[in-house]
């Protein structure tokens, strides 16, 4: 049978593929492979810590996107707490001398994904 995929759950899946690709842009700047347009981006003195926290949290955003695709359940919490976690880390990242515009595609995206998550509909759609 197929499963039905409401239209909020879906725009979820495609902002959770939106969010990786941000955090594939974080990762390549904090290696210093692509310029930076939107500010400097540092992970206190050593950015190879944040470009590995930054693609980890890529990669799971892709596997998250395949989970929201198929209307699995587990998909809303393990968003929520992904959402939570890259907000934290865009935090640290300001802290650790990076600009809030190099950050704030991050911080949008994760904080669009975090309100639309703990909306009544959305929380409906996935039975919790």
């Amino acid at each position: 049978m197929e499963k039905h995929r409401p239209f909020g759950v879906t725009l979820l899946a495609l902002l959770a593929g939106i969010a990786a690709l941000v955090n594939i842009w974080h990762t390549l700047q904090m290696l210093h492979i692509i310029p930076i347009s939107l500010g400097e981006s540092h992970f206190f003195t050593f950015d190879l810590i944040g470009a590995i926290l930054f693609g980890l949290l890529a990669l799971i955003y892709v596997w998250l996107f395949f989970m929201l695709w198929n209307v699995n359940p587990q998909g809303w919490l393990f968003v929520t707490i992904l959402a939570i976690l890259n907000l934290i880390l865009a935090f640290l990242s300001i802290l650790g001398q990076s600009t809030f515009s190099a950050m704030l595609p991050s911080l949008l995206i994760n904080g669009l994904i975090l309100l639309y998550c703990l909306t009544p509909g959305t929380r409906q759609a996935f039975g919790a």
